[in-house]
This record gives C-alpha cells, sequence and structure tokens, in this order.
C-alpha cells in the first residue's frame, strides 16, 4: 500500500525571507517525501534539510542565480529542483559585478521614544568616557610578553579584593615588534594598534613594556599620543632594569602605586551618545542573518539614534553586499573608500593563492551557509539601515558619530581587536556555532542566534536571538534587549565574557608584511 505523505504548509517549516527568493531556510530538520504546500504548486522535499539549511522552493536551471534576500547568493552549478537542499553540492559563486550606488538609500533614523539614555561610565579629561577602568600592562615586543604575564599574574584572585573601581591588569602581548620593514604597512599598522589600545578609554593605568633592543623602543607606542591628564604611565626596559626579576619587581611595584588612583575613580552618568559600539558575528549559521544579526542591526540604529557611535568591520564578509552599504553612505568619498578595501582584499586573497568566497568556514557551512555572498548578505544586517557616515582603516581611532566601518580581516580575534583599538567601549559578537570570545579591556555580549544552541551554551551565551524564528519575538524586541544590555554592560553589569575572565589572550593584532 502507497504512503501518502503528510502535506504541510511551507511557513510553517521553513522561511522565504523576501518575494522572490528561490529558496527558503528549514526551521525543523526536513525529511526526504515531506509535502510542502501555500508556495505556488505543492512539491516533496527531495533530500533531507537540516534546520538553517536552504530548501529550493522553485527550480533553477544549471548556471542560474539563487536568490536569498532578495539577492544572488551564487549561482546553480547544476540544475535545482523545487524540494532540493541547496549547497555547496549544487550553488557555486556568482562572479557577477555589482553595480554600486552612493548615497540613494540614506535613510533618516527617528528620533528616540522618552527621555534621552545614559549609562553610568568612567568620564576622562578628554571628553571619552569608558566603560571599564583597567591598568594595561601594552609590550612593544613578544620578547617582553612572558614579563608582562607575570607582573599581571601577580593581580589576580583576592590581589585586588577592595578595589571595586579597579576592574584587572592585563597583559597585552603578541607575536611582533621586532623584525619589521622599518616604515612598511606592517610596522605601521602594529605601531597604530599598540598605541591606540595605550590610548584607550577604558585603560586607565598604563605600563609600557620592552626589551631594549626592539625595532619598535617603548618610546614609540607613546609618540604623537595625546594621553588624558588623569592617565596613569610608566614605562619598563627589560635590559635597562636588570633582567626579568626585576622588571617584575618594579611591574608590581609601578602597578601597586597606581591602584589607589583608579580606586579613587567613580563612575557618573553619561549620555548613550558617548558609547561606542563594536559589532561582529562569527561562528555564523543559517540562522544569523535571520536573527541574531538583524536585531543587532536594531540596536545599532537605536544607539546611533541616541548620538551614539557603532562600527561594522570584517571586511572580507561584506563582499558581495557591499552595493548595500555604499548605497547608504553620507558622500561618494566615504563609499568609494569602502569599495578601495574592498579591492585591496581581493587583490590580497588573490596574491595567497585563494579568492574572498574561500572565506565561508566548515562550521558555517556545517550551519547552512554555503557562499561568501550569502554570509556576507547576512553579515551587514548588523549594521542596520542608518547612513554610512565613515570607513576606517585597520586599528585607526574612530571619531566620527554614526554607523561606521572598519577594515579587518574576518577572522575574530583580530577583527575585535581593531574595532577595540578604534576605540569600541562595548561589543556585541553574534554567533550561530558558539563562538566564545572575550576582548578586554572591553566587555563583549555574546547573542546566540538559535534557541538549540543557547540552550546547549547557555553558560557562555548572555542573550538569545533565536526566539526570532521560535515566532515568541520580534526583530524589533530583541533589538530593544541588545541595547538594554548594551546599556546595562557599559554600566558595569558583568557579561559572561567578564565572567570567566577572557580577554586578554585574544588580543591578536593584524600582522603584514614581511619579517625579517
Amino acid at each position: 500500500m502507497t504512503t501518502i505523505p503528510i502535506a504541510r504548509n511551507l511557513a510553517d517549516v521553513a522561511l522565504v525571507l523576501r518575494p522572490g527568493d528561490d529558496v527558503a531556510v528549514a526551521i525543523i530538520n526536513l525529511e526526504p517525501g515531506m509535502e510542502l504546500t501555500g508556495h505556488g504548486s505543492p512539491f516533496l522535499v527531495r533530500q533531507g534539510v537540516s534546520r538553517g539549511h536552504k530548501l529550493a522552493v522553485r527550480p533553477v536551471e544549471a548556471g542560474g542565480q539563487v536568490y536569498k534576500y532578495g539577492q544572488s547568493i551564487g549561482r546553480a552549478t547544476r540544475a535545482i529542483a523545487a524540494g532540493d537542499h541547496v549547497h555547496t553540492h549544487n550553488l557555486g559563486m556568482d562572479d557577477t559585478g555589482r553595480d554600486h550606488e552612493f548615497g540613494t538609500a540614506r535613510v533618516q533614523l527617528p528620533a528616540p521614544d522618552g527621555p534621552p539614555r545614559t549609562f553610568q561610565g568612567y568620564r576622562r579629561s578628554d571628553g571619552r568616557v569608558g566603560t571599564r577602568n583597567y591598568i594595561g600592562i601594552v609590550t612593544s615586543v613578544n620578547c617582553s610578553a612572558s614579563t608582562a604575564r607575570m607582573i599581571a599574574a601577580q593581580f589576580t584572585g583576592p590581589a585586588l579584593e577592595g578595589y571595586a573601581n579597579v576592574d584587572g591588569v592585563i597583559a597585552l602581548t603578541h607575536n611582533s615588534g621586532c623584525g619589521l620593514v622599518a616604515g612598511s604597512e606592517g610596522a605601521r599598522l602594529t605601531l597604530r594598534t599598540l598605541g591606540s589600545y595605550a590610548d584607550h578609554p577604558n585603560i586607565a593605568g598604563l605600563l609600557v613594556l620592552g626589551l631594549g633592543c626592539e625595532m619598535l623602543p617603548v618610546t614609540s607606542l607613546l609618540d604623537g599620543l595625546d594621553l588624558p591628564a588623569e592617565k596613569l604611565v610608566r614605562t619598563l626596559v627589560i635590559q635597562e632594569n636588570g633582567g626579568i626579576r626585576a622588571t617584575v619587581r618594579a611591574g608590581v611595584e609601578a602597578i601597586q602605586d597606581m591602584i589607589p588612583s583608579l580606586e579613587a575613580m567613580r563612575r557618573e552618568p553619561a549620555p548613550v551618545a558617548e558609547l561606542v559600539l563594536g559589532m561582529n558575528c562569527g561562528g555564523s549559521d543559517g540562522y544569523s542573518g535571520i536573527t541574531a544579526n538583524p536585531a543587532l542591526g536594531a540596536a545599532s540604529d537605536l544607539l546611533v539614534a541616541h548620538g551614539g557611535t557603532t562600527i561594522l568591520a570584517e571586511t572580507p564578509e561584506v563582499f558581495g553586499a557591499e552595493h548595500l552599504l555604499t548605497r547608504r553612505a553620507v558622500s561618494e568619498d566615504v563609499g568609494r573608500k569602502l569599495l578601495q578595501r574592498i579591492a585591496w582584499w581581493k587583490d590580497y586573497a588573490s596574491a595567497g593563492g585563494g579568492s574572498l568566497d574561500n572565506n565561508p568556514s566548515p562550521g558555517n557551512k556545517a550551519g547552512g551557509l554555503t557562499t561568501i555572498l550569502e554570509k556576507s548578505l547576512g553579515a551587514v544586517a548588523k549594521g542596520g539601515t542608518a547612513e554610512l557616515s565613515a570607513v576606517y582603516e585597520y586599528a585607526e581611532p574612530v571619531t566620527a558619530r554614526g554607523f561606521t566601518f572598519m577594515d579587518t580581516p574576518g577572522y575574530d580575534p583580530v577583527s575585535v581587536t581593531g574595532i577595540v583599538a578604534g576605540g569600541a567601549t562595548v561589543v556585541v559578537f553574534t554567533t550561530g556555532r558558539g563562538s566564545v570570545l572575550g576582548c578586554k579591556p572591553t566587555p563583549s555580549i555574546k547573542v546566540a542566534t538559535n534557541t538549540p544552541m543557547f540552550e546547549r551554551m547557555h553558560e557562555d551565551m548572555d542573550l538569545n536571538a533565536g526566539g526570532i524564528v521560535d515566532g515568541t519575538a520580534s526583530i524589533e524586541s530583541v533589538g530593544q534587549e541588545i541595547f538594554e544590555k548594551i546599556i546595562a554592560v557599559a554600566s558595569g553589569e558583568r557579561p559572561v565574557s567578564e565572567q570567566l575572565d577572557l580577554g586578554q589572550d585574544e588580543f591578536v593584532p593584524w600582522q603584514l608584511g614581511a619579517v625579517t
């Protein structure tokens, strides 16, 4: 006797994101033979489709463009029938050029309701407002890294008990500082990153530590910086100070001298317009562009509407969606600066024997993402709808208000290091697979894209955007939840990353160029 498949409405098991899309995103595991109705002619699921993966809702001929989000995410490498699982076996890159318009989709964000919002922050004499009060040990070279860690280790555990206004002592170590070509792009990038951390508003006390014979001496990290008058600064050079043991003793003494001054600092009300929000995604999945990323975009719009600053990054992960950003640029110059960075990345990837479509990781693909175009279209949703006010190179100080972009790699620790160097005082990090990144001296808020991962890793996540797919929340409601969490964390609430003491080892400056 033939079994008649039970018909189900497509809308109950998958999401069609835009009219005219060729694929839907499964919200449950779809079994072969399931009949789906409610979207044109009924069709059968032809292969198993895991939740978060793509299901064809109409046929696409071989070589034809496949649409999701109302945009091409690739071309069919073979004929695709309605009901097929669409992934790496039948979907490839679409190299068709995109039209780049400038400023044609700028929107005026509505004025926020209610009284002006504030947070409790540490006001610095240069006008910036910190969300944390750290003592940072910034190393000029890898040769001083172990010494820096030895000094910082003396201030863990009970060492800072009774100092509620001192968030900790962090050793910011790295793998560079010597063997660089003087004046090269790589040398300038390293120096800019280290100097920007030294100048960060979340660092109130600073110890710059070097070896003594490196290419980037400790004084070079401070050259040209206009540090706030109240920032406590000391420098130590291992070779001049009598070696590692003597330097550790001197470093501990220097920090002990700083602690009472930091403890005397107090949080005070500040407008949320003084917040600088860094936005990053990692371990993305098929739900990232549907739940957490657009919800973060809604939160970004709320902060921008209040006069604040937000930073989108990860240039390889906006490739294929950059035309959506140039349309929001405040000027053609801003839009073209973004395109220049995209062009640089194309050349950079090609010189390394790859292409930007190499970006989706095995984890991304296991979560349902196939091409960089699909990943990028979901990633740019973090930027909301506000106009694009400025584009910055890696680790440049972000001074413009509003929604901005910074050129960074897609590798999360390197990307977030650049964002924090730019001045981000809070970071929101969305993840579908379960990335667990911290980024001292800036607090990191983790937002899960889906409920199963949130429940499985609830001790590592701060918020769950999965309710958007589950039907228990909206993009707007989760965006408001993220916005409120940003204010709470900026005021001192500790997100999971800080509870787990994450973020010191995730300081990873971008290294470019020859090492000699």
